[in-house]
């Protein structure tokens, strides 16, 4: 009942979603029209969930898949991202490298915005660090002093490295805060 909600959620991500079933054209269509769903491939093998996969790719997508059958392994692995539902058979979750312990969809959204977040976190994180050295430590090495007289304690730089680390972890608990 939530697949609605959770495919529009995806799509307000700017995500591309596409069904790839084993299930008959007919209902396959039936249930994509219901999800909103453009892109239908009925009556997958295995091997033609994968080769679809592999085209996205080609294509220069990065593809996540979520499944939750053996027919849907193959596929899995060779996403950029394999998603298995928690109920799914376990070769689905031996497979692919996330796992989500509910059979919900919105917890895929949930999980997509949070991998986004974290990725912006170690952004910043890198970027304010670099900043750091890139001031730093020339100044704690003495690079004004010819021109200046001006050195930097040891202990100022010290101060300094301790604080650029404190605020990478502060930067990075703000994550435990984050509204999905």
């Amino acid at each position: 009942p939530q697949a609605v909600m959770a495919i529009e959620r995806l799509k307000a991500m700017g995500i591309q979603v596409s069904m790839l079933t084993g299930d008959n054209p007919q209902t396959a269509n039936a249930v994509a029209q219901k999800l909103g769903i453009e892109q239908v491939h009925a009556q997958m093998l295995p091997g033609q969930k994968q080769e679809i996969v592999e085209q996205y790719k080609a294509q220069g997508q990065q593809v996540a898949m979520a499944g939750d059958g053996i027919n849907d392994a193959p596929a899995l692995a060779a996403a950029h991202v394999g998603i298995a539902m928690g109920t799914g058979t376990d070769v689905a979750i031996e497979t692919a490298p996330i796992t989500l312990m509910r059979n919900d969809l919105h917890v895929l959204s949930k999980a997509i915005m949070l991998a986004r977040q974290t990725h912006r976190t170690i952004k910043q994180n890198l970027f304010w660090a670099f900043i750091y050295n890139l001031l730093a430590i020339p100044l704690a090495a003495g690079v004004l002093f010819p021109l200046t007289g001006w050195l930097l304690s040891p202990m100022v730089a010290g101060g300094a490295m301790a604080f650029s680390s404190i605020s990478v972890v502060l930067n990075s608990l703000r994550l435990k805060r984050a509204k999905l």
